[in-house]
């Protein structure tokens, strides 16, 4: 909790984080939203346009490995040399990450890749938020409560426009991925292939990348992801991990047909966070972060903070006031407005705007809001994400070519 410090015989109120300082997602130049846009520019697909500039390919894979952000990569070579040895090349040789959208968690940045649009428009602005016709949490990577995808995700996806436009188009995932209402809206379009080992997903994805003339291919490994959550991005269990992907997209990469081009990229990297009461906080035993709260969604290092009536204003003081010297305490309209869900100045869209809390927060500092009676699975977490810090936000976008 905050309190006035003293220098001298000067009394200095604590001064909250500015929303406006928090750092950006890089939406239309070089988030993760506009990636497949570029990619499906080059191969000559109608209707795109970004500002991120890759060089044309007739055959591109999309490999996406859950977790691995751009500073946890480059603090371990020794663990990925195949991987680390491209981060000089990163993004069209720039050696410069994307960055993920906020906030920066799996099914927000999964709907940003796959759609081509910053959480603000596809409406997937957070690991739970709130369903404005139900006033229920909805989970938008488990799906649950059930909803229609469509009506929730409108828009076609990349995939979708590609496969129109006489691009073979393909994912090669887990088959329990196949048929998730999230792979529906936001990673459909041309053929799904459900393989289990990482081996079988990496020769499958090189053989479809070489079926056509002008061939698109999405794979995915979730692995990473899963052992920095339960383990932490410091133990052994996520170190061979790492060293295990790494062997992957190398045998991917040795594989690919003349004329395509490789990306290697993640939706998040991840931060350990430590179990004290200083780090974690609990939602459900705080008071005073739960005075006129009435649902608590988003994730322990990202923040929803949805008000009972007449009381956001309040929610919002209280929140700055305890938290706003170690996270971005910003009001619904404060964090559209500065750029967190979409570049400034464009808004988002009507149907998103109710799923966005009254107050926002993104952790700056090794802190993380948990709720260990609601959500005791997500609090015992030990490697967290969502919030817009380097080891969280930024991606690799690594390239190799045929």
């Amino acid at each position: 909790m905050s309190s006035s410090t003293t220098v001298g015989s000067a009394w200095h109120e604590p001064v909250p984080l500015d929303p406006r300082s928090a750092p950006l997602p890089r939406y239309g130049t070089g988030s993760l939203a506009d990636l497949l846009p570029a990619v499906a520019a080059g191969m000559g697909v109608p209707g795109f346009s970004t500002g991120l500039e890759l060089a044309p390919a007739d055959r591109v894979c999309v490999f996406l490995i859950d977790g691995l952000g751009w500073e946890l990569l480059r603090a371990h070579p020794a663990e990925a040399p195949f991987l680390h040895s491209l981060m000089t090349g990163s993004n069209n040789g720039t050696g410069s990450p994307l960055t993920a959208g906020f906030p920066s968690t799996t099914a927000t940045s999964l709907a940003s890749v796959g759609t081509g649009l910053p959480p603000g428009a596809h409406g997937l602005p957070g690991y739970t938020v709130a369903d404005p016709a139900t006033g229920q949490l909805m989970n938008q990577l488990r799906w649950r409560p059930w909803t229609d995808p469509h009506v929730w995700q409108p828009y076609p996806t990349v995939f979708q426009l590609a496969d129109a436009a006489g691009v073979h188009t393909c994912q090669v995932s887990a088959p329990d991925f196949q048929h998730t209402p999230l792979t529906k809206i936001a990673l459909s379009g041309g053929t799904f292939h459900g393989r289990l080992s990482g081996e079988d997903r990496m020769d499958l994805a090189a053989d479809r990348l070489g079926a056509a003339d002008r061939s698109l291919v999405y794979t995915y490994y979730s692995d990473v992801d899963g052992k920095g959550h339960r383990f932490g991005v410091d133990s052994d269990e996520w170190r061979g991990q790492l060293m295990y992907v790494d062997r992957l997209a190398q045998r991917l990469a040795e594989q690919l047909p003349p004329r395509s081009a490789l990306y290697v990229t993640a939706d998040h990297g991840m931060i350990d966070i430590p179990f004290d009461p200083e780090s974690r906080i609990d939602f459900d035993e705080d008071w005073e972060l739960r005075a006129g709260v009435a649902l608590l969604g988003g994730e322990a290092r990202a923040r929803h903070v949805y008000a009972v009536p007449g009381a956001a204003a309040d929610v919002l003081a209280v929140w700055r006031e305890v938290l706003g010297e170690q996270m971005w305490i910003a009001s619904r309209d404060e964090a559209i407005e500065a750029g967190w869900f979409g570049r400034p100045g464009d808004g988002v869209d009507g149907r998103v705007h109710g799923r966005i809390g009254d107050v926002v927060a993104a952790a700056r500092d090794d802190i993380a809001i948990v709720a260990t009676e609601t959500e005791p699975n997500e609090s015992a977490m030990v490697g967290l994400h969502g919030s817009m810090t380097p080891v969280e936000q930024l991606v690799p976008l690594l390239e190799v070519r045929a």
